[in-house]
Parts: C-alpha cells; structure tokens; sequence
C-alpha cells in the first residue's frame, strides 16, 4: 500500500459489511461526512462566529475577576494577549465547546443565551486541562507561541490552571441551576482525571505480554480524556437550558462518543496522515512511540511481536507502519471511529429539538472529526 500521505484518504464503501470502511485517499473530513447523517452542512465556520461574538463578553467578563497577573496568564493562554499584556496578533482556538454548550441549549428549546455560562465554564475548564496538560506532556508551544509554563514558569502556570477551574465552578454555581451545571461539570472532570491518568500510565506499560494496554482499555481512556469534556460541553447547555434528563444524558452520550470517534481518527493521521494538513511529520506518533489504537490491535495480530520489537528500539517506523496496516490496524481504528460516529447520529435522534437546532449540532460535529480542535 503506497504510504504518501497525501495521496490517502478515509472513505465510506457501500461494498461488504454494512457501515464497513475501507482504506483508500486519507482525509478525516470523509469519514465524518459518510457516517454523520447525509445533507449539506450548515456554514460551520459562521456558526462558530455567532457562539464565540455571543460567549466572549461573558468569558472576558469572568477572567477580568481574576488576580491582574493570574488573569493576564488567562489571556494569553486564550490568544487575547502578549507575554506582559499587550494585544495579540496570534488567534485563539476555534470555539468548538462553547459553540457545542450554545447548541446544545439552542437543543434543548432554550434561547441560545441559555447556553453561555455553560459556554464559559466549558472554554475555562478546557483551557485549564490544556495548560496542566502541557506541564504533563512536556509541550514547549501551541498554536504557533510557546505554551503558558513556557512562557510564565511551571509554578505560575499551574496556578492560572486552578485559576480557572475555579472560575468555571463560580460561574455555573451562580447561574439558576447551577448545582445541577456544577454536577455534570464535576462528573467530566471526574472521567477526565482519570482518562490522563491512564494515558499517562499507558506509556510506561509493556508493548508484548500480560501487562499490554488492551484496545478495550484504550477505548475507555479515550471516552474519558477526549469525549467527556465534549459531552459536558453541549449536556451543560441542556441542562441551563432547562431541558430534561433524558435530553441531556443523549448528548452526553454524543459527545463522548465523538470523543473517541476524533481520537481514533487523529490516531490514524498521527501515522499515515498527510504532514502538510496534520502539521506533524510522518509516523510522529510511531517515532514518539505513543499506544495509539492501531497500534494496539495489531499487537494483537500474529506479527504483534516483530512490531512491538520495531517499536521499542524505535528503527524503522517506515516499517513499522506497513506491518501495522498489514496487521489490520488501520482498518480496525477506522471501522471503530465509524462505529463511533454511527452512535453519535443515534444519541442525537434521542434529541428533541428544532430542525435549525438539530443540523447545526450536526454539522459541528462533523467538523470536529475532519478539523483539529
């Protein structure tokens, strides 16, 4: 199989299985458009524009009432600000998350208002993870500028991250509904917790023998580190939005699934994607060494030996990478993202909502799989 990234491509076949997927030309935003239910998408990158003109007043409102240095580390960490304060050129994330918490009020039949303590309470808990993620994963930039405890000092950097986690707390306990927001909240950053803690634990586990990270294990560590946040994100917005139980706990369920449906798919581009789209080199994660799901499953296969050999002196990922699809992989990670994404489409069918409601939180997680967050 020709290994040039940019000649691959994620695609849907209607041959064989039924949802089956076969590896052709690679692009995430394929597989995310033949799995997620079928039409044109809404302009995504303008929905993403109304949330963030509707959340950022809020959100610059909250940080404003942090200590001056605490909250200047916030903006930065947010793209507003230079290191020691002035305007910055970079630009921050996308808005994924509090656009999901607008949505998912917007769902739940509540004005989209309704969504934006949610909203902000997802965008500082996120920006939170990252800044302590960072620390933990030892990244020196993000977004094209040297990451928060690159910048400020290790210390300092914790600090605005606890910063802001409290912050997001205060924010939704002052909200009508708040200690319903404060519980969904703390039940996510439960699962997410514990989905770095096993990521982190993973990297120091054996490749071969008993001891192996499992796919199952992998699966689960994904739902917690990836998707919780994403299903907190738009069931937050729900439940501000007044909506009932089963409402919230489908989105929920949406966003985790997405959660490990994008995990998997970044896992697939982190080896054989294309290193002018992904911004990564190519084979980074076998290069680096990272239990990605492929990875896994082809442990599993009778050559799981000869991989694991290659991965552990760390020659030849080239090689690496043709065992690791001949030991089917990659076909396995992708029918599994599928899978993933088909349990999206089943949680949002749970979802009472308005047709306009309804195809913008569509289309916002097709984006998800197929663009970085």
């Amino acid at each position: 199989m020709p290994q040039d990234a940019a000649q691959e491509t994620l695609r849907t076949t209607r041959q064989g299985a039924p949802g089956a997927l076969t590896a052709g030309p690679l692009t995430a935003g394929a597989l995310a458009a033949g799995a997620l239910a079928a039409g044109v998408d809404h302009d995504v990158p303008c929905v993403l524009d109304r949330c963030r003109a509707l959340v950022r007043p809020a959100l610059e409102e909250a940080v404003g009432r942090l200590h001056p240095w605490v909250g200047e580390m916030a903006a930065y960490s947010f793209g507003w600000c230079e290191v020691g304060g002035a305007p910055a050129v970079a630009s921050g994330g996308k808005g994924v998350r509090q656009a999901l918490a607008v949505l998912g009020a917007e769902a739940a039949g509540a004005p989209e208002r309704a969504g934006v303590a949610a909203a902000v309470a997802v965008e500082l808990v996120h920006t939170f993870s990252l800044l302590h993620d960072d620390i933990m994963d030892g990244d020196g930039d993000r977004r094209g500028r040297p990451t928060v405890w690159k910048a400020y000092g290790t210390g300092p950097a914790v600090l605005a991250g606890d910063a802001l986690f409290a912050l997001a707390v205060e924010t939704l306990a002052a909200e009508p509904g708040g200690s319903g927001a404060v519980r969904t909240l703390s039940r996510a950053l439960g699962d997410l917790v514990r989905g770095q803690a096993d990521d982190l634990l993973f990297a120091d586990r054996p490749w071969t023998g008993p001891e192996r990270v499992r796919p199952d294990e992998y699966r689960t560590m994904a739902e917690h580190k990836t998707g919780a946040l994403l299903g907190c994100a738009a069931a937050l917005g729900a439940v501000l939005g007044g909506a009932g139980p089963e409402t919230v706990a489908a989105l929920d369920r949406a966003g985790r699934h997405l959660g490990v449906a994008f995990q998997i798919v970044d896992d697939v581009l982190g080896i054989w994607g294309d290193p002018r789209v992904t911004g990564k080199p190519v084979h980074g994660d076998l290069r680096e060494g990272k239990k990605t799901f492929p990875v896994l499953v082809a442990l599993g296969a009778p050559m799981g030996g000869r991989i694991a050999g290659l991965l552990e002196s760390g020659d030849a990922p080239e090689t690496a990478a043709t065992l690791i699809e001949e030991a089917g992989g990659r076909s396995a990670a992708l029918a599994e993202a599928r899978r993933h994404i088909t349990a999206v489409e089943t949680a949002l069918a749970d979802v009472p909502s308005t047709a306009r409601a309804a195809e913008e939180l569509r289309s916002l997680l097709r984006y998800l799989v197929r663009r970085d967050v």
